[in-house]
């Protein structure tokens, strides 16, 4: 089970994958370090937790070759990073990191994405969490709108009460990196379900339209593919607060992947999966019978939303029957369409009578 730990227990885990290395030294074998295997093909469904986990193959990286040994040094280099980090009271963006290792020799990274994946190698190794190494990445949390109230520590260490309809404004509540109960305490609501919606101009219709106050409801603003921020929180709202998660996404197979996330978890972070996906979250739309339903302007599909639709047919996150007839529907049709495609219709028709027809069927309206 995935937890928060201390900055004593973050130090003793990462000093755990340093002394792994050493002892194998000592014995005169080359260092390694050992790691699950990060493809859909090593992902399995946990029915217990209601997400999908990594499975049993592993791979391992060892200093019998110039990359794994580089990458061993760089792991090496990002430990005592991390712990000067957390010494200082400090924290870092992954960027940040990235740059640092200007200065570590053979240690530097040679893309930015080396450095995200040796800090989620890190989290596997550990069973710590990317923020008890006090990094953060540089993506902006969610816009959050509606009658909901919480606690946010500032960082002069001072509570401040917000309610995110009546303290806010037009743009809502924006969150911090940081969700866990040191810093956010969701303290009470008046709303019977969240909608996590993909692109900011459909957000703002929403907004604009009163669709908050008018269908009691959170309006959450994903940027497209959400945050591990905004994943986090609709976790904690969904648990503490046990409202339904409704997702309002693009009709594409880009989307369909990010309600994947939302809902069971990516395949880059299977590892904390139960930590941020919430399983009971509902797909609203737009689908593929949506498109023909409701005759919305759309484009064709492009050669890469063909593999990305038929690669989601043996991803097992879509496995059910209900996903796999989409995903077929749309190879057929041929087609995608966006949000705000629903503007062929004027700028209510999205609020008063798509929305309401999809929440009827979803039990909501």
């Amino acid at each position: 089970m995935v937890k928060r730990h201390s900055p004593e227990e973050t130090k003793v885990a990462m000093h755990g994958v340093v002394a792994e290395m050493y002892d194998k030294m000592v014995k005169g074998e080359p260092p390694s370090m050992t790691l699950p295997v990060r493809t859909k093909n090593n992902i399995g469904f946990d029915s217990k937790l209601g997400v999908y986990k990594y499975g049993k193959k592993r791979s391992t990286r060892d200093a019998t070759s110039l990359g794994s040994a580089k990458q061993l040094l760089r792991t090496l280099h990002v430990v005592e990073f991390i712990e000067q980090m957390i010494d200082a009271g400090k924290s870092s963006t992954l960027r940040e990191m990235y740059y640092i290792s200007e200065s570590w020799g053979m240690g530097k990274f040679g893309t930015q994405n080396d450095s995200n994946n040796l800090a989620e190698d890190l989290e596997i190794v550990t069973k710590c969490l990317r923020e008890d190494f006090k990094l953060r990445s540089e993506e902006d949390g969610a816009r959050m709108i509606g009658n909901l109230t919480l606690r946010e520590r500032n960082r002069r260490g001072e509570w401040m009460r917000i309610n995110a309809r009546d303290d806010v404004g037009d743009s809502g509540y924006g969150l911090p990196y940081n969700v866990e109960e040191e810093k956010i305490e969701l303290l009470e609501h008046d709303i019977d379900f969240i909608m996590a919606i993909e692109t900011g101009g459909m957000f703002d219709r929403l907004v604009e339209n009163g669709f908050d106050e008018d269908y009691r409801c959170g309006l959450l603003h994903l940027k497209g593919q959400p945050a591990r921020s905004t994943r986090r929180i609709m976790k904690r709202m969904s648990e503490e607060w046990d409202v339904p998660i409704i997702v309002f996404l693009d009709g594409d197979p880009w989307s369909f992947r990010i309600f994947a996330s939302i809902a069971y978890g990516a395949i880059k972070t299977a590892h904390i999966s139960e930590y941020l996906a919430t399983p009971s979250a509902s797909y609203l739309g737009i689908t593929a019978d949506d498109i023909m339903a409701y005759e919305l302007p759309s484009d064709e599909l492009s050669k890469k939303d063909i593999e990305a639709l038929n690669a989601e047919l043996s991803d097992p996150r879509f496995a059910d029957t209900w996903w796999q007839d989409q995903i077929n529907m749309m190879l057929d049709l041929g087609l995608k369409a966006e949000q705000q495609s629903l503007a062929k219709y004027g700028l209510d028709f999205v609020t008063d009578t798509y929305l309401p027809e999809k929440l009827k069927e979803l039990g909501l309206a």
